[in-house]
């Protein structure tokens, strides 16, 4: 079975809000409690913009899976800090271009390891494990990681809409070198965060969301942090830029009503 083999760990806290079901229920989801909407709701009245955005930036993540499965021919995704299964998931997306297409999904919420193996029940290309994203060794010499990925080919390496939630202590761009050292060249990264020009947002959202995770949380950056993520890997075209600007398939997708923060990323590859 595709499953880990390990018991689910951590009770599922329907009182503290998560990262993971607010963004579900942005996204339409049925996998999120009270808590999370409320909290949800509370941070549309600071940045409006917060569900368009939440919206591009999954919309981001099929059109990277897609490209990179049918332009560069890539057949191994690790997904760091998945979240919950929603429509259109990364391994549906790699596996309608190659059915033998492998997926990871890595996350440490327990809610997510519970809905990821009843979706995945018949899927003996796909696993999910409960880790921390930050733990690399844990995650790549995991027994499901070494059955699926081989590490002497390419694989993509996501990091979407996730290292906001990563504190500076946590050393993100150590986790993307990290990560780097173990995979072969050729490999795919694709990374984006939450990031604004506005220190005033950055220091509210950062400080609402903190609270409200219970300290399950890192920040909102500046674009320039997000840059240095990249260090020594070569960037596609067209850069990195707010995501939905990212080889969109037409003009029309939702939009942000204000511009108080933004999706903010792109793709590279291992030299």
């Amino acid at each position: 079975m595709n499953q880990s083999r390990e018991p689910l760990t951590g009770r599922i806290d329907v009182t503290v809000p998560t990262a993971a079901r607010m963004y579900d229920y942005y996204l339409g989801g049925k996998n999120n409690y009270a808590v999370d909407r409320e909290a949800a709701d509370k941070l549309l009245e600071v940045v409006p913009s917060t569900q368009a955005l939440a919206l591009n930036n999954r919309r981001f993540l099929q059109r990277v899976v897609r490209v990179l499965a049918q332009d560069y021919g890539i057949r191994q995704f690790i997904d760091h800090g998945s979240g919950l299964p929603t429509q259109d998931n990364v391994h549906q997306i790699a596996q309608r271009v190659d059915p033998d297409a492998r997926v990871v999904y890595v996350d440490n919420d327990p809610i997510v390891l519970a809905h990821g193996r009843a979706l995945l029940a018949e899927n003996e290309n796909t696993t999910v494990i409960q880790a921390d994203m930050c733990d690399t060794d844990g995650i790549l010499d995991h027994p499901d990681t070494a059955r699926l990925i081989d590490f002497d080919r390419p694989v993509a390496a996501l990091f979407n809409s996730v290292f906001h939630c990563v504190p500076d202590s946590a050393d993100p761009a150590g986790v993307v070198k990290r990560v780097a050292e173990r995979l072969a060249p050729g490999s795919f990264f694709v990374i984006c965060q939450l990031v604004s020009e506005d220190a005033e947002t950055r220091r509210s959202v950062t400080d609402f969301m903190d609270r409200s995770t219970g300290g399950n949380w890192g920040r909102v950056r500046e674009p320039h942090e997000v840059e240095r993520f990249f260090e020594g890997l070569e960037i596609l075209e067209p850069g990195l830029v707010e995501v939905s600007t990212w080889r969109p398939d037409s003009d029309v997708g939702p939009r942000q009503r204000t511009w108080e923060w933004q999706e903010f990323g792109g793709v590279a590859r291992m030299p």
